[in-house]
């Protein structure tokens, strides 16, 4: 008998209420923004009408909430059983959740909510500031001007001793496009395991930044800590042009093992653009070592504290400007993070060491290999994943 009951009671809870809602299938608010819903329905019983009350529920109030979030149906303008109404919701922060309208009935509230309506998606995307603009331009200037100094500070020969003994760019190459892919693989199937949206979209961007190659932030930490410039800037220059055919390779093969869904592309415009916009500050900068070298050794003294507020600079503002990530950080978010780059150092250590590299080689190599061109795998998670999961990966 209580079985009976428990199940009868099962199927009232779990009723359908057919409520269509007047606006797309799915709402996209930008955060602090509010948008009006609204809803009809001919789905009353004369007891609806009577003692009907309306909740509406929002499955998650820190991403979106709700007003107003209940009506009493005797004191709504109805037509027979026929009623039209609306509410707002406003978007708290990025994510995605749904909301829904529950019936329940003020006399038989031990009852609980007799029926449901379908639920509608809710997606809230990050606003664009003004800050965010203010600090990209920042950035590509501040770099720009230091490569110039690194251009200031290039020897040549030992750059063709790079060359001509690629033991760092092959240590590079080996690291970047096949031991680190596969290791991120790996420890995104651990850390994020499931098939939901949020874990696709977070084995995906770990993914993306273990394929893409050195950045110009490994100069700039190999010149801070001692290493060998010309051996980071030769390493560098190698994996990005080794990109334009292993970013492509992993792409379709293992990251489509990780996305299903969706279109795959490869930001050739963007690596083409982070070469260029490394490559001519460097240029000029050794045109001003040959022709004008009071002021290329001006440069270089200065290269050193530059770099150090360089770095200082792009922590504390991107902080300042990422803060709402820290939202989003969890364990695995941190380990994977973290870690990631921890395996590339210590990959480049170790056979760079165990090749009997000289210590500024092996400095320069560690660095190379942890440190990856994270703007190209930020342009990919945007080119294959929609908003708000393309900036929730950002976290890592």
């Amino acid at each position: 008998m209580c079985l009976l009951l428990f199940a009868q009671l099962w199927n009232v809870t779990c009723t359908v209420w057919n409520v269509i809602y007047l606006s797309k299938k799915e709402i996209t608010l930008k955060e602090t923004e509010s948008f009006e819903i609204n809803f009809k329905t001919n789905d009353l019983s004369r007891n609806d009408l009577n003692s009907g009350k309306v909740v509406v529920h929002i499955n998650d109030v820190n991403i979106a909430t709700v007003n107003p979030t209940e009506y009493i149906l005797n004191t709504e303008i109805l037509n027979d059983s026929f009623w039209r109404s609306s509410f707002n919701i406003t978007g708290n922060f990025l994510g995605r959740t749904s909301v829904y309208l529950a019936m329940s009935h003020t006399g038989n509230s031990q009852y609980g909510e007799l029926k449901e309506s379908e639920p509608l998606s809710i997606k809230v995307i990050r606003k664009q500031t003004v800050m965010d603009k203010l600090f990209t331009m920042s950035v590509i200037i501040l770099v720009a001007i230091i490569f110039v100094n690194f251009g200031c500070a290039l020897d040549v020969s030992m750059l063709k001793r790079a060359v001509t003994r690629p033991i760092g760019p092959v240590i590079g190459l080996v690291n970047h496009f096949f031991l680190l892919p596969l290791i991120s693989y790996g420890m995104g199937l651990l850390l994020f395991p499931g098939e939901g949206t949020r874990e696709t979209a977070l084995r995906l961007g770990l993914f993306f930044t273990a394929v893409s190659p050195a950045g110009g932030a490994s100069n700039i930490w190999t010149y801070l800590l001692g290493g060998n410039l010309n051996l980071s800037i030769t390493m560098t220059a190698v994996s990005t042009l080794a990109s334009f055919l292993m970013i492509p390779a992993w792409t379709l093969t293992l990251g489509r093992v990780i996305f299903s869904g969706g279109s795959m592309g490869v930001p050739y415009q963007r690596i083409t653009t982070s070469a260029v916009g490394l490559f001519v500050p460097l240029v000029i900068g050794y045109i001003i070592q040959i022709y004008f070298k009071k002021l290329a050794d001006k440069m270089v003294r200065i290269l050193k504290p530059f770099s150090a507020f360089l770095i200082a600079f792009i922590i504390v503002f991107a902080i300042v400007t990422n803060s709402y990530l820290f939202q989003l950080f969890t364990w695995q978010i941190a380990i994977a993070g973290f870690g990631l780059p921890l395996i590339g150092y210590s990959c480049g250590l170790l056979l760079a060491a165990l090749l009997m590299q000289p210590g500024a080689d092996v400095t320069a190599i560690s660095i190379e290999t942890g440190v990856q061109n994270t703007g190209i795998a930020i342009f990919l998670l945007r080119f294959c994943l929609e908003q708000p999961e393309a900036d929730l990966t950002t976290g890592k």
